[in-house]
């Protein structure tokens, strides 16, 4: 009887490996096939990303003109930031555009997409879409060349309208305050559509039932729009504001063909200030360090942006 509830004497666990099980055939296959799916995006992450970011931010501690060898400079191209007076003047354009485009594209674009799920024929909520969401569809620059001709002081269509309503011809492209709006006009007409149409998406993902159960309840439209709605679709304001933020601090080709940065600097934004350095003056180093710190800006008002959507952004459990 002792013996039967005598206890197995204890192994060490040196004695005791575990060999790792051999993969299969099929499995070895389907690791390979999974990396030659992934392989395609991982190498263009690589050569059209990460190895610029690299270059860039190599080029930032160096001097270099194309022509000569770069030359190690270390910090002193991020010292030249702090003194450069047209760097702070550009980085000002820049966030009043960004501004602006975070609030006009994406109140606009709300307000469409709100306008557009009413109650319609279906046929008819199509081609108010695709009239909205065409200008997205468009090159930037082409449409910019558009927008140039219609603002023309003497010969603009938009002031000859204007001139049917007494106003006098307004100059549009010249002037260091109008010429800054009629970049946000292009941009906000541009990118509106898209807005738009990922909110129009959402909108029609909220039940219905909900509205129809707080509007039995007494509630009004503004009181369920701001109470149901927007919580339900704040995913997609968020995802339209994290993009239109992107987006606006790297505008470029709406300033070069409307206004080419003038007058003085009053619409030149920080990519197109960027760009001069480089390919006019041929200042790749310092040019470098401009982009850096515009990748910093950029990364951290996105980082923001993700910490602070845990308070107004909701998903659904």
């Amino acid at each position: 009887m002792a013996d039967q509830f005598t206890a197995d004497p204890p192994r060490s666990r040196l004695g005791t490996r575990r060999s790792r099980p051999v993969p299969s055939r099929a499995a070895r296959r389907e690791t390979r096939t999974a990396y030659l799916f992934i392989a395609p995006s991982a190498i263009g992450f690589i050569v059209f990303l990460l190895g610029p970011l690299v270059a860039a931010l190599w080029f930032s501690l160096t001097e270099y003109d194309i022509i000569s060898p770069p030359r190690f400079v270390g910090l002193d191209n991020y010292i030249r930031l702090f003194s450069d007076s047209r760097l702070g003047a550009v980085y000002v354009n820049t966030i009043i555009y960004v501004v602006a485009a975070v609030v006009l594209i994406n109140g606009i674009g709300l307000l469409l997409a709100v306008l557009i799920n009413q109650h319609m024929p279906r046929w008819l909520t199509y081609v108010f879409r695709s009239v909205y969401f065409f200008p997205s569809l468009v090159a930037l620059a082409y449409i910019a060349i558009i927008w140039q001709a219609l603002f023309q002081k003497d010969t603009g269509i938009v002031n000859y309208y204007l001139g049917f309503l007494g106003i006098e011809p307004v100059n549009w492209l010249n002037s260091s305050g109008m010429s800054r709006t009629s970049v946000i006009i292009v941009d906000v007409w541009r990118n509106v559509g898209f807005t738009m149409l990922i909110f129009v998406s959402a909108l029609q993902e909220v039940p219905k039932e909900l509205n129809e159960a707080a509007e039995i309840d007494g509630a009004g439209p503004i009181t369920v729009f701001r109470r149901i709605t927007v919580p339900m679709i704040s995913q997609a304001i968020f995802f339209n504001v994290t993009i239109t933020v992107i987006g606006a601090f790297q505008i470029y080709e709406s300033v070069i063909v409307l206004t080419n940065g003038g007058p003085g600097d009053s619409t030149r934004s920080v990519v197109m200030y960027l760009a001069e350095k480089a390919f006019s003056d041929f200042d790749i180093g310092y040019a470098s360090a401009i982009s850096m710190t515009l990748f910093a800006v950029i990364l951290a008002v996105t980082i923001v942006q993700f910490r602070v959507r845990r308070a107004w952004v909701h998903y659904e459990q």
